[in-house]
């Protein structure tokens, strides 16, 4: 019989709903610090919890005023910022479920999310927004109103300003002030909330619909799990279109601890700096990139430096560890610690605001390594696990069992289970009621007794913390008959190879392992300029010492693998991947299969 894992906590009586959790919060603390935000001037704004609420009811009164029923979708197509976070309130408020765009969505894709959920109103963020469904409007039948957060309707009757109609909001409340309340007050926790496409990397995207009763559940699960506190100051930039962004929100509004929020991506190490938040979410390859950029500031000092930089990651290493441990370190290395902290490691924390107490990560594997670089700094990453269809974390680690490499034991609440042939079963409040007009889909993965079939294969220790294998779909033979897991060949050479951005392993039915390499920019420049080489990214990508430092890289790679696992050949592309051409997800998430089309000449070369 199968061993049933489950978290040591136990969770109280979650709140009903997320509606319920954000009127409470309102009405718990509303004069605290809830959100601050930049505006047009790059100045940081407030919001306290009492303000926030009073602009989320002019939004949900709006909405109620077009007609808006219980249960109804409004999208929201933009990219992460205050607005979308009041319009999710809002939407919430008057019992509506909040349909998820990605701003970086193209138009085919956008009109059948939003045919395909019947959104009634759509949230978008500027004029290409805007345009977008302006040229499809004869197709999207069901659609009253567009939302502007900015620019101008020009002069369209479809469309209408944030100002217009947070004004209208405020009209309808004047008129009956009661009216968002009433419709608030009457949500229940079988009511859908949210649901969010599922970009994938194949096909068209899944509604995955949560239900509110799943947000209660998931912001008492991860409150109890003791990583974040209720003094936190969290930064936020991660999609709100993502799921891992939305479970974010989700704990600050049943915590009550303040956010900052900016979802441009550049700024982020800016933000860092003028926030100096305590805690921050995000994806793998952040931590790759920032981790690449902090390598190469030690390089550029010379061999000295860099070595001595090792000593002190190193020490920051032994010494976090024998404390996650709970091992009192000798004196020796207490005082290697102060040597090396004031030597370098502090330096890497003022780099990210100076008060940073840990991160989450989520969405793709992390390399233990890059883990482990950002613990002996004294941030620890706390690696998540589970997917929209769980509404994000199903696993996270703990701050005195964290282990790098992996993704922590299971949520309170959550079970889990290892099938047969390795795939992660999950049991929880939090599993999706199913995808959206798409019955045949929702019964292969949601199976009897309340199990979801992930699709990952993972295992296990001793101490009840899962480590993902891989994904069961990614997983190649190959005409050797041998199997490859591909993720974590590529994780680890991302963290080798500071110059790359990406590694696409490619072997199934092939005789020998492959790869696609890309590079990243900013990393790309900085190595010319350490060398004084001049060029565009196409030169620079094919020249000769560049193409030796990739290969270095792999040679490292592959004294930890396997024979059948090493990477015999490779590619370097003269361009990185990117959203725009379809090759990533706007979660960052490689898409295995059209980076194959797109090259498979390139690949068919390799075994010629």
């Amino acid at each position: 019989m199968a061993t049933i894992y489950r978290a040591l906590e136990t969770v109280p009586t979650p709140q009903e709903s997320f509606t319920a959790m954000l009127r409470n919060r309102i009405g718990r603390t509303p004069d605290a610090h809830a959100f601050s935000y930049p505006d047009k001037d790059e100045q940081w704004q407030e919001l306290t919890w009492e303000e926030t609420g009073n602009e989320a009811a002019e939004l949900a009164a709006g909405l109620i005023s077009l007609g808006v029923e219980p249960e109804q979708r409004v999208a929201i197509a933009a990219n992460t910022s205050m607005k979308w976070i009041l319009a999710q309130f809002g939407i919430a408020l008057a019992g509506a479920a909040v349909t998820t765009v990605y701003a970086s969505t193209g138009a085919d894709d956008e009109r059948f999310i939003l045919t395909d959920s019947n959104s009634q109103v759509l949230f978008a963020d500027d004029e290409e927004q805007l345009a977008k469904v302006l040229s499809q409007r004869d197709q999207l039948p069901e659609l009253r109103k567009v939302v502007l957060f900015s620019g101008s309707t020009g002069g369209s009757d479809w469309a209408i300003s944030w100002e217009d109609f947070k004004a209208l909001g405020r009209d309808v409340l004047r008129e009956d002030p009661q009216v968002v309340s009433n419709r608030s007050a009457a949500v229940t926790g079988e009511e859908l909330a949210t649901l969010i496409y599922t970009s994938g990397t194949t096909g068209r995207p899944k509604g995955v619909e949560i239900t509110q009763a799943s947000w209660g559940y998931v912001g008492a699960a991860l409150r109890e799990t003791d990583v974040i506190r209720d003094d936190d100051l969290q930064f936020l930039w991660l999609p709100m279109a993502h799921v891992f962004g939305t479970v974010l929100m989700a704990v600050a509004v049943e915590m009550g601890f303040p956010t900052a929020i900016d979802g441009r991506v550049p700024k982020i190490m800016e933000n860092l700096a003028a926030v100096k938040p305590t805690f921050m979410g995000a994806v793998p390859r952040i931590f790759e990139k920032v981790h690449a950029a902090i390598g190469a500031m030690a390089k550029s000092g010379g061999p000295e430096q860099e070595a001595g930089f090792a000593w002190a990651v190193d020490t920051g290493r032994r010494y976090h560890q024998a404390l996650a441990d709970g091992v009192e370190p000798d004196e020796q290395l207490k005082a290697d610690y102060a040597k090396a902290d004031e030597a370098a490691l502090k330096n890497i924390r003022a780099l990210l605001g100076g008060r940073m107490r840990f991160f989450i990560s989520g969405s793709a594997p992390l390399f233990a390594d890059i883990a482990e670089f950002f613990a002996a700094s004294g941030m620890p990453i706390y690696e998540g696990y589970g997917l929209t269809e769980t509404s994000a974390l199903a696993t996270i680690c703990r701050p005195n069992t964290r282990r790098a490499g992996y993704v922590g034991e299971p949520q309170p609440g959550t079970e889990i289970m290892i099938a047969e042939d390795g795939e992660i079963l999950v049991r929880s409040p939090a599993v999706m009621r199913g995808y959206r007009n798409q019955p045949e889909a929702s019964a292969e993965v949601l199976l009897a007794d309340g199990w979801f079939a992930t699709g990952d294969i993972g295992e296990f220790d001793e101490f009840n913390r899962l480590k993902i294998t891989d994904r069961k779909k990614d997983l190649f033979k190959t005409s050797g008959g041998k199997y490859v897991a591909p993720s974590a060949i590529e994780s680890r050479f991302k963290a080798l190879c500071g110059v790359a951005s990406n590694m696409v392993v490619h072997a199934n039915n092939r005789k020998f392992v492959s790869a696609i390499v890309t590079l990243d920019p900013d990393s790309l420049t900085a190595w010319a300029a350490a060398r004084g080489k001049d060029g565009d990214f196409a030169t620079l990508s094919q020249d000769a010492e560049l193409i030796e430092t990739v290969q270095s890289s792999i040679d490292s790679l592959n004294e930890g693998l396997n024979s059948w696992e090493q990477v015999k050949r490779f590619v370097i592309l003269d361009r990185d991947l990117s959203i725009e051409s379809g090759e990533l997800t706007p979660s960052l998430k490689v898409k295995r299969r059209v980076v194959e089309a797109h090259n498979q000449e390139l690949l068919d070369g390799l075994y010629a």
